[in-house]
């Protein structure tokens, strides 16, 4: 092939691939878009954005959109808010809705606000439109020991100026739960508060549970009330149960007691019965020492073992009847 006809094709290639690097690197494309819109940018502009490493489509089509809009902003305040981690297509959409709502809100508190992880878009809507938040159920004791059971439908709107540093909807239902069961406990029957919940809503609503959240309390609206268990009666078997159980180990007491007294006695009986025992084995000797001693004769002796002969015979006999009668009976 002609020498000529190489470098030739050698440039067409070379031209080739730097369009392509230069297309790839500067989006010209994005660049006729903006212009095309009445956004001024320059192809300058868009070449620092790839070297400040933002994506310029990131910044450059919610301006345009910004734009459309009627909001003044610039090509820096976007993209800084993009440097700082925010979302531009979010800010921007949310200055958009607001501005169509009439609510002023500031590009600057916009950003704080997405920065501060709210879903700022939301917040804007939720102005307009209120959310309806719903609780649990709630139960509360009242004062005759039956335990209320209620739900409530809470009504907010967003607070823009407090979405900053402002407690979220966990902190509304929690006051709106302590509310709800300080209102139950201090109603002095449950029939009262079945009568008329409306005494609930309107007690929680008056305490203003809104302040340092990032909303505001429209309403408070009790939807559904229910009986549980009647804890006064529940407390009250309780500690009749708890009175019966100390009864019955004070009782198991005394009759352990009892019982060790009796088992004493019985082993005093036992103890007397062998002095007896022991007593009675020393009339032999007694007896011996006095016929050595001349004391008692033989006749004396035997006549006491005659006396001792009769009388064992005498409760043998009187043992023997009384089975008689016993049996006979």
């Amino acid at each position: 092939m002609d020498p000529s006809t190489l470098f030739t094709l050698g440039l067409v290639a070379a031209g080739i691939i730097v369009l392509a690097v230069f297309f790839t690197f500067v989006p010209v494309m994005l660049w006729i878009s903006a212009l095309a819109a009445g956004v001024k940018v320059s192809i300058f502009t868009l070449v620092g954005m790839r070297l400040r490493r933002v994506t310029p489509s990131r910044v450059i089509n919610p301006q345009i959109k910004a734009h459309k809009a009627g909001l003044g902003l610039t090509t820096n305040q976007l993209e800084s808010h993009y440097l700082a981690g925010g979302n531009v297509d979010r800010v921007v959409n949310a200055l958009i809705a607001a501005e169509r709502a009439n609510i002023e809100l500031s590009f600057e508190r916009c950003a704080a606000i997405d920065l501060a992880g709210r879903d700022v878009l939301e917040a804007v809507q939720m102005s307009v439109n209120p959310k309806v938040i719903e609780t649990p159920f709630i139960a509360g004791v009242a004062m005759d020991g039956i335990e209320v059971k209620a739900k409530a439908r809470i009504t907010v709107r967003a607070n823009i100026e407090r979405l900053v540093g402002g407690a979220g909807e966990e902190t509304i239902i929690a006051r709106v739960g302590e509310g709800i069961v300080s209102t139950i406990g201090s109603s002095d029957n449950h029939k009262k508060v079945l009568e008329n919940p409306d005494m609930i809503s309107q007690t929680v609503l008056n305490k203003g549970l809104d302040s340092g959240t990032a909303f505001e309390i429209l309403s408070i609206d009790i939807a559904d009330v229910d009986i549980g268990k009647n804890i006064g009666a529940i407390l009250q078997t309780d500690q009749a149960e708890a009175d019966k159980n100390i009864a019955q180990a004070k009782a198991e007491e005394r009759r352990a007691m009892a019982v060790a007294q009796e088992q004493e006695m019985r082993a005093k009986v036992e103890e007397m019965r062998a002095k007896v025992v022991e007593a009675e084995a020393t009339v032999p000797l007694a007896m011996a020492d006095a016929l050595k001693s001349g004391n008692i004769g033989v006749m004396d002796y035997l006549n006491i073992q005659n006396l001792s002969a009769d009388t064992d015979m005498r409760e043998f006999l009187g043992k023997s009847s009384d089975q008689e009668d016993r049996n006979g009976k």
